[in-house]
């Protein structure tokens, strides 16, 4: 049973995740735990590290399109938008994120099958996001410098909330 969604200021958010092997019960569970979540915070992707697991897994799930993804990797890129985004390791921060509209990735799906497929918008810019999680990358890290400044007190705000939990 996972447990909550980690904020920023917890390592793991910062760490370069572990590939997995293959995808068995165990990582379909942690799948579903993780959808679960993600509804529940109301968002549209979640990465394993912002649950606090150490794989290369995440979800997306924009509309009726539902992604178990397992070691995903951005082929190609095609075309930029940019566009505000938020993340749940991050609530209440918006930064504006340069991305590409049009991705191919490839992936391990829940039945442990290496798929590859194109993705596009939102679908595109989540899967990219997660991605940039799985790495130990987040979209504050795109903000400028006059930005990071201006949300360094809420961000401080939000580790001394975690840390209180």
């Amino acid at each position: 049973m996972l447990g909550r969604i980690y904020i920023i200021g917890e390592p793991i958010l910062r760490k370069k995740t572990t590939l997995v092997d293959k995808v068995t019960q165990a990582e379909r569970q942690i799948f579903d735990e993780m959808l679960k979540m993600m509804h529940n915070a109301q968002g549209i992707g979640l990465a394993a590290n912002q649950v606090g697991i150490d794989k290369q897994m995440c979800v997306v799930c924009v509309g009726d399109q539902v992604l178990k993804l397992a070691n995903p990797r951005i082929l190609k890129k095609k075309g930029t938008k940019i566009f505000l985004e938020g993340c749940l390791s991050l609530p209440g921060i918006m930064v504006k994120v340069k991305r590409a509209k049009e991705i191919v990735c490839q992936a391990l799906n829940e039945n442990s099958e290496l798929i590859t497929f194109e993705a596009v918008e939102l679908v595109a810019r989540a899967i990219q996001h997660e991605v940039d999680h799985l790495m130990g990358k987040m979209i504050i890290d795109y903000a400028p410098v006059w930005k990071k400044s201006a949300l360094k007190e809420k961000i401080k705000a939000l580790k001394n909330k975690q840390d209180k939990m």
